[in-house]
């Protein structure tokens, strides 16, 4: 079993913690902030609470994180306090941030500099798949090194697949989280359509469990927000992050992303009225108010 250094522990980094020592593995984690975990981790007798990334990370040559974007990564990578300085030589980095790929090419330089390899792996699924140990692994980097971590990756998840070189994964996950902002916000227009002309929400819901055109986000959208439900699975302030990051990178690629421009100024409404620590379905709560759709007729 492997002795793992473990940074971030967010939502879905305590849920990847959590399936780390289920399969048995040591992990010594940090987070910038104090959390809450439960005692399922706290109380395992293989984790260990790190005050520093230094005490986190060394000695160990498996390190995982899992952050919130491009600042915290190289604030927990780079520099003399940073992992890439602390981790045994040779440490494979296994990064499942959601970020800019350029990004994720960077550090994967700056680790090769310091004698480690690196892998953008961030992961599709929310909360309760990374608690579950059903996620799935987007991998960008080196065949081998993944092979390397693989089994570490398999325990915890429904699978590790690789795009290509470093920047892949970061790209596929891009791609994936543009689906699924694109589709919450249709969902939205749909969901005010379907209030101002007084179709019953458990009818909705039928049809979308059996529409050829729905998906699993629409139906789970779905479902929160028509039983107005917004506890955040997936903040709707990373949301307007990575979209921010996906308009970026289609400038970088000459890509017109016209579609993904008018969602991100959705998002943006969306923060603007104070939604960013919920559900990212709260995007709704913009487009009922611009339907006349009040809080207490949306309950």
């Amino acid at each position: 079993m492997a002795d793992i250094a473990y940074l971030g522990l967010g939502l879905m980094g305590r849920g990847m913690v959590r399936n780390l020592l289920k399969a048995g593995h040591s992990v010594h984690a940090w987070n910038r902030s104090a959390v809450d975990l439960p005692e399922e981790i706290t109380g395992h007798p293989a984790y260990v609470a790190a005050a520093s990334v230094a005490e986190a990370v060394s000695g160990r040559d498996r390190i995982m994180l899992c952050v919130t974007g491009p600042d915290a990564q190289r604030a927990l990578l780079l520099g003399p306090d940073g992992a890439l300085a602390h981790a045994a030589k040779g440490a494979v980095i296994v990064d499942s941030t959601t970020t800019d790929p350029a990004v994720s090419r960077a550090l994967a330089a700056a680790a090769a500099e310091a004698g480690h390899a690196y892998l953008d792996a961030p992961v599709y699924g929310s909360k309760a798949q990374a608690w579950d140990g059903t996620i799935g692994f987007i991998v960008g980097g080196d065949t081998a090194v993944l092979d390397s971590v693989r089994p570490i990756l398999e325990a915890i998840s429904g699978g590790a697949f690789h795009l290509g070189p470093n920047g892949a994964g970061a790209v596929m996950k891009l791609i994936g989280n543009l689906l699924s902002a694109a589709q919450t916000a249709a969902l939205g227009e749909g969901l005010a359509l379907a209030r101002k002309n007084g179709l019953a929400a458990d009818g909705v819901i039928e049809v979308l469990d059996r529409f050829g055109g729905s998906s699993s986000v629409i139906r789970g959208a779905a479902r929160k927000t028509l039983a107005n439900d917004f506890e955040p699975a997936f903040h709707l302030k990373n949301m307007a992050k990575d979209i921010g990051l996906m308009l970026d990178l289609g400038k970088a690629s000459g890509v017109p992303m016209l579609g993904t421009a008018v969602t991100a100024e959705l998002y943006r409404a969306a923060l603007a009225a104070g939604y960013g620590e919920l559900q990212a379905n709260a995007v709704h709560k913009v487009q009922f108010a611009l339907a006349g759709i009040t809080d207490e007729a949306a309950k």
